[in-house]
């Protein structure tokens, strides 16, 4: 049997190190693990049993009706995911999406001026608070925008899309900074 290809990751090199200017900073992720969760469970419970499953160090993000993604910095183990899927076995189930989507980085003051180029979701704080995450468009990427932080969101992204959405971002905070300015 041919040996698998190791995981290279998609924004890795010197161009994808990271973008800081006059209010924002934009940064590829640790490419850890992202789990697809689908299941009539509420986020209080999906918490407690990651805490089970040994999952301490995830956020969890609504990624539509009964579904969850759930991000962490760390390689993830076969032996991880088969633990968590014992813990939600008739509650939910589990699929990895580690290998299909990467997650991006976007803050600074200018954070909100810089994604309200590329999407039509209003991040007021007061409209999408800490914690909200939610699906959208970023020009013509699909992309789930989650909010971090004050002036902090991340961004998650197919694989195959994580370039173009960079050089996109790239180009917004160009714009941004003139903007702000």
């Amino acid at each position: 049997m041919p040996d698998l290809p190791q995981h290279k990751p998609v924004l890795a090199g010197t161009a994808y190190n990271g973008i800081s200017g006059a209010g924002i900073r934009l940064e590829a992720l640790p490419e850890g693990y992202l789990l697809h969760v689908l299941g009539a469970i509420e986020p209080a419970a999906l918490a407690a049993e990651l805490a089970k499953a040994r999952f301490t160090n995830s956020s969890v993000r609504k990624a539509g009706f009964h579904q969850w993604f759930v991000a962490g910095d760390e390689p993830l183990l076969p032996a991880s995911l088969d633990a968590l899927a014992a813990v939600l076995a008739g509650k939910a189930f589990v699929m990895d999406q580690s290998h299909g989507r990467v997650r991006i980085g976007v803050s600074g003051r200018s954070s909100r001026l810089l994604l309200s180029k590329g999407t039509a979701i209003d991040l007021d704080p007061a409209v999408f608070p800490e914690g909200s995450a939610a699906m959208t468009m970023v020009g013509h990427i699909s992309v789930q925008i989650a909010r971090t932080g004050d002036d902090s969101f991340e961004l998650t992204v197919l694989r195959s899309f994580a370039e173009s959405l960079w050089h996109e971002l790239k180009h917004m905070a160009t714009s941004a900074e003139k903007d702000s300015a």
